[in-house]
């Protein structure tokens, strides 16, 4: 064999693999109740609840969700990657396993009515604070 037809060869197997190889699909959905809340992940609006995307990293997420006449819900959750998705398992898993792969993760949100303040309460806190400077 001549060094031509190795260099051939493996030029020949890095182009199959490659077409051959599986790919990972990540798909979070997020869920409120009531639907129909505005949903933001790391100050990106995704849509309105229920609404699915797609994602690249697993981590943590700042989540805001936000909708007319609730308090609007800032917080962050993490997404765990999964055993396969760290060093030597994700080589295998995205290039030398031929299967599709799809994460499907799922949050849910419970929005609370938003609170009326009185009047009355709010000028007494106000007059609270003043007199305590």
């Amino acid at each position: 064999m001549t060094r031509m037809d190795l260099t051939l060869g493996l030029i020949a197997a890095v182009v199959l693999g490659i077409t051959l190889c599986g790919c990972v699909e990540r798909n979070l959905t997020v869920n409120t109740v009531p639907e129909g809340a505005l949903v933001t992940l790391n100050d990106e609006e995704i849509g309105r609840a229920p609404v699915t995307t797609s994602f690249n990293w697993y981590g943590d997420y700042n989540v805001r969700i936000s909708m007319p006449g609730y308090e609007t819900l800032n917080t962050h959750r993490e997404l765990k990657g999964p055993w396969y998705d760290s060093f030597p398992w994700d080589f295998i898993m995205n290039f030398l396993n031929p299967k599709r792969i799809v994460d499907k993760y799922e949050w849910t949100f419970e929005l609370e009515p938003k609170k009326e303040i009185d009047r009355e309460q709010l000028i007494e806190s106000a007059t609270e604070l003043r007199d305590r400077l």
